[in-house]
């Protein structure tokens, strides 16, 4: 009787420890995942898998629905982020309180201003649901610290941040509108474009495309209305429907 009373009866405690055992081999799992999936990031260049576990150890996941605020410009750095899935619009307001987009930012992106202390200087927006990982701030500096090949590859994601702000602002400067517009809407395709029915959706409203293109929301529904009379895009509400991609590329070559 005492034998089968032993076989029979759990103790809790051998529970406990498979439950804890359990526990430890999803966390390495969701690890390992994690470094498999930042090794593609530029941020992680030239880094071991070792090593980049060492950095993801200290970093939580979050996630976040589409149109939901990551970041506040103004609000204080206490935290540094990089997005891991999604797309996101970071923006700053005039003096007036209108809006301008600075840029588009995919996986691989850093949000935010860098090091503790100050503020961030823009708002991030999730274009569609999004996760990020973050490191409090004075936990990231002294991981920069212990590997600078980090703080390298920071600098050169900067550098190609501000190349694309250039470019930009070159065409601004040098070309019309309507090119302006096309060029963006062909730069989108492969950013945040969907396949919707054989067709590609751009999830942006016509707003936030005049603040991409630095125009206003006036020439941009013309022009969008025009191209929709010819069939080139079709609109959606908050989206753009990209239906012959030729054309748009033959307009984005238009002086």
């Amino acid at each position: 009787m005492h034998n089968e009373g032993r076989g029979g009866v759990s103790t809790g405690l051998g529970e406990s420890i498979h439950n804890r055992d359990s526990s430890a081999l999803d966390d390495r799992t969701i690890l390992n995942q994690r470094v498999t999936l930042v090794q593609q990031f530029s941020l992680f260049s030239g880094i071991s898998a070792g090593d980049c576990a060492d950095v993801l150890s200290a970093a939580h996941e979050r996630y976040f629905s589409r149109r939901q605020t990551i970041l506040r410009e103004g609000d204080p750095v206490e935290q540094i982020s990089l997005l891991t899935s999604g797309w996101v619009k970071m923006t700053q307001f005039g003096q007036n309180g209108s809006e301008v987009i600075l840029r588009l930012g995919g996986p691989g992106e850093l949000l935010g201003a860098l090091g503790p202390g100050g503020t961030h200087c823009s708002t991030v927006q999730a274009l569609q649901s999004s996760t990020a990982l973050f490191w409090e701030a004075a936990i990231f500096e002294s991981v920069l610290e212990r590997f600078p090949i980090l703080r390298r590859n920071i600098g050169r994601i900067l550098g190609e941040c501000l190349r694309e702000l250039e470019n930009r602002f070159r065409e601004m400067s040098t070309k019309k509108v309507a090119p302006r517009l096309s060029s963006q809407l062909i730069r989108l395709l492969n950013q945040i474009g969907q396949a919707v029915n054989g067709e590609v959706e751009i999830s942006l409203s016509r707003e936030e495309l005049a603040q991409l293109t630095g125009t206003t929301l006036f020439t941009v529904s013309r022009l969008i209305c025009q191209w929709e009379q010819r069939g080139i895009v079709a609109t959606r509400r908050k989206a753009v429907l990209v239906r012959n991609l030729p054309a748009l590329i033959e307009l984005s070559g238009a002086d």
